[in-house]
Formats: structure tokens, sequence, C-alpha cells
């Protein structure tokens, strides 16, 4: 007489464990490596544009803002569409959108970091490939020949609130960026360098007009 409670076991389950249990180390290990990689690519990166600190590229998320900062991106705005974009994108059937408005908000950054190092739009395309496509784009801007020149057309989105207008002690404040909260001047601008730039220092007499003759001299006061 037969036990109908009986359960025949091929083993599959113990393989599927198995399998689990190597799978995992390795694919932590490519996670972990695939971060050092792309924080050793980002610190290249900040060295030529003018960043200070090499140990902002190696810091979670903070090393993701101060690329957006350089992307002409408020890292406030990106972090804000990045978390919220992953937290939409379980939604089921539409989350896929949402997860797309994440990919976007790196791309656009990418795309104007990839301009102040005079790199145009078909470079991107690297993103299209899964995992090591972004690490290629780090590399090429990393370890290319190309300088990084901040002096380029402003942003489509130069006066909404994705704009970057935060002012982070150690990286260079891009050009056209007035400076958040004091309405001063951005970099490049007038006024940018210290007293007397673009003019006459304080106190000082200005030049005399061309085909004018100078005043003569104030008499010393005693």
């Amino acid at each position: 007489m037969s036990d109908s409670s009986y359960t025949y076991d091929d083993g599959s389950g113990f393989a599927a464990l198995a399998f689990l249990i190597v799978l995992l180390p390795l694919l932590l290990i490519s996670i972990f490596a695939g971060y050092i990689i792309s924080s050793f690519f980002l610190m290249k990166i900040f060295e030529k544009a003018g960043v200070q600190g090499k140990w902002r590229a190696w810091v979670p998320i903070y090393n993701t803002l101060v690329a957006a900062k350089l992307g002409d991106v408020s890292p406030w705005a990106y972090l804000i569409v990045v978390v919220g974009a992953s937290v939409l994108s379980n939604i089921p059937v539409i989350g896929f959108v949402f997860g797309l408005v994440a990919v976007a908000a790196s791309v656009v950054v990418a795309w104007r970091i990839g301009l102040k190092f005079g790199k145009d739009w078909p470079l991107l395309l690297l993103w299209l490939i899964p995992g090591i496509g972004t690490l290629i784009w780090l590399g090429i801007l990393a370890f290319g020949s190309a300088r990084w020149n901040p002096a380029i057309a402003p942003a489509p989105w130069a006066n909404t609130v994705a704009a970057d207008k935060t002012v982070w002690d150690g990286i260079p404040v891009q050009p056209s960026q007035s400076v958040s909260g004091t309405g001063g001047p951005g970099y490049g601008g007038p006024g940018y360098g210290g007293p007397g730039y673009g003019g006459p220092a304080t106190g000082s007499t200005p030049p005399p007009a061309p085909g004018t003759t100078p005043p003569p001299p104030a008499p010393p006061q005693y």
C-alpha cells in the first residue's frame, strides 16, 4: 500500500540552493568591483574639473551629487528625481516608466559633462550597454586627452528649478551659475575672482580716458 503523502524529490531544490550560494558571492564581488572602478574613474574626472578632495569620488550617493553639479543639474532636484523614480518603479505595469526617468536624469548629467570634455551626444550610446557601458564612458573621460572646458552654452533648463544654484566648498561653480541666496555673479561673470576683478580696486584712481592728460598727483598730506 503506497503512502499518498510521499513526495518525489528529484534534487532540483538542492541544486537551486547550491547555485544561489555560488552566485550570490559572485554578484556581490561584481557590484563591489564595479563601484571601485567607477569611483576611481570619477576621481580622475573630478580632478580634471577642479574638484578639491579625492575623497568626494568615493562617498556613495554624494559622488553622484557632485557629478550632477558638474552637469549643471541641481543635486537636490537630481536626488529627488532618482529616489522618487526608484520608489515609483515598484508600481505594477507602469513602474518601468518611472525607472526610465531616473536613467534619463543620469544621461542628462552625463551629456552636460561630456560636452565640457568636448564629447558629442553619440558617446552616450555607450549607456545602452548594461553595466559595462557606463564604465567605458567614465573611462574615456577619465583617461582621454580632452581637457575640461566648462565655458559651454547654458543648459536648456538654466532658468528652471532643475538648474544648479548651490555652492559647495571645494567644488568649482560652473559658468552662468548664480550663487544661491546671495544674488552674486557666477563663475566667469562680472566681479568674479576677487576685489577689483573687471574694474579698478576700491580706493584706486581710474585710468584717464584716451587722448586726455592725467591730472597731477595730489600733494602729500602731513
